[in-house]
């Protein structure tokens, strides 16, 4: 072949005295590799900005080779940079019965369902079998205890243990709220005649008691608080109206502000501090919704309608929960304005940026045959989330 390849060439070189053959070099099979010492020898501040650009979970997996990349964790400097620097993988967490001791999780970035699920047991051996997570916030869960609560940053895998404000101690409207510059626990208090509100302020480390709000105290405790502006919003039983809670002064208000006409069931939802504050409501009449729409909060504290369900996919969800409204609750997660219900594995959800509405498929971990118990949560890894 290749004198063969060789007379080729010649005849060609005869036939046009301008032709050149081309010599093609192979590349090498893998690139050389980097000198080891060069690392050794960078600024410290330089290879921390360096290691800043890249994706969380290459990081971590490199702090088992350095002890100094183990600590980066805890550096105010390096986390301010990476989060600065870094987008996150935000998730839809599902707990449910059937996924005893770990959690499922859908990549609301990639459109997929994670094959990992951490197993509880393995994250926090202390809380093994008792362990119920009651609420997440910019990359916090909160779990109950039997006689604390567990704050855990499942990143730096850094939890605090919070004992309970009083012995024996039953509670309801269960809420965490976390900012850059610490976290609160909120709730009622339940199980006795005198109903109090506890929050727990992680800055100062304290338990803070306040005269409980009777209004709120329905029996529905699916429902969560809102936070807005410095704020915590519930809804309270019919006739439906706004409360709020001022995680400041420790203040009820009522703000004034009048809900739409005909509403069976009401949710609020907000896009997390000083952003927007949503209304998602079923109209109709007679304790039947047929429509469900969607409201923002404008000015003049006026209700502005953004969007109604389509007839479709509303006769779906209102078959879904039965016309049992308690069982549906909503949440914020990165754009997306989430409608769930205990009973039933799928999640509808509101594309705020195209005004748009779909069906977030089954966990494909799920048996074919479920029970209820569905509880979905928003989670969105935080390294600066400190507990």
């Amino acid at each position: 072949m290749k004198g063969q390849r060789i007379r080729a060439n010649s005849l060609r070189s005869q036939a046009n005295p301008n032709y050149q053959p081309i010599t093609i070099s192979k590349s090498p099979m893998s690139p050389p590799e980097m000198d080891a010492g060069l690392w050794s020898k960078l600024p410290q501040e330089l290879l921390e900005r360096i290691l800043s650009f890249l994706p969380l979970k290459n990081f971590m997996n490199l702090r088992s080779t350095c002890k100094h990349f183990k600590s980066l964790l805890f550096s105010p400097s390096f986390i301010s940079k990476h989060s600065s620097s870094s987008s996150f993988s935000s998730f839809l967490l599902l707990s449910h019965p059937q996924c005893y001791n770990h959690f499922a999780f859908y990549d609301s970035a990639l459109g997929a369902w994670r094959n990992f699920a951490p197993s509880l047991s393995a994250l926090l051996p202390c809380a093994a079998g008792q362990a119920s997570l009651l609420s997440t916030s910019n990359g916090l869960l909160c779990f109950s205890l039997s006689n604390s609560f567990l704050v855990f940053n499942l990143l730096t895998k850094s939890s605090r243990v919070i004992g309970f404000p009083a012995y024996p101690f039953a509670f309801e409207l269960f809420s965490l709220v976390s900012t850059p510059v610490g976290y609160s626990l909120f709730m009622v208090s339940s199980g006795s005649r005198t109903k109090n509100t506890f929050v727990y302020d992680s800055k100062v480390q304290f338990w803070r008691k306040f005269n409980g709000f009777k209004p709120i105290l329905s029996e529905n405790y699916h429902q969560q608080a809102v936070y807005y502006k410095g704020s915590l919003y519930f809804v309270t039983p019919e006739p439906f109206s706004v409360a709020c809670f001022v995680l400041e002064s420790g203040k009820w208000e009522r703000p004034n502000t009048e809900l739409p006409r005909e509403l069976m069931f009401v949710r609020l939802v907000s896009d997390g501090g000083d952003g927007k504050l949503y209304l998602i409501g079923g109209v109709g009449r007679n304790g039947i919704s047929r429509r469900m729409k969607l409201w923002e909060l404008g000015e003049g504290m006026n209700w502005v309608e953004v969007e109604s369900l389509p007839e479709m996919m509303c006769r779906k969800l209102m078959s879904v929960c039965f016309h049992n409204y308690e069982h549906l609750y909503c949440f914020w997660h990165r754009g997306f304005i989430c409608v769930c219900c205990y009973t039933w594995p799928e999640v509808l959800y509101f594309k705020v940026s195209r005004r748009t509405w779909h069906w977030l498929p089954k966990c494909p971990s799920l048996p074919d045959k479920w029970s209820c118990g569905f509880r979905w949560f928003s989670f969105v890894p935080e390294l600066y989330a400190s507990v």
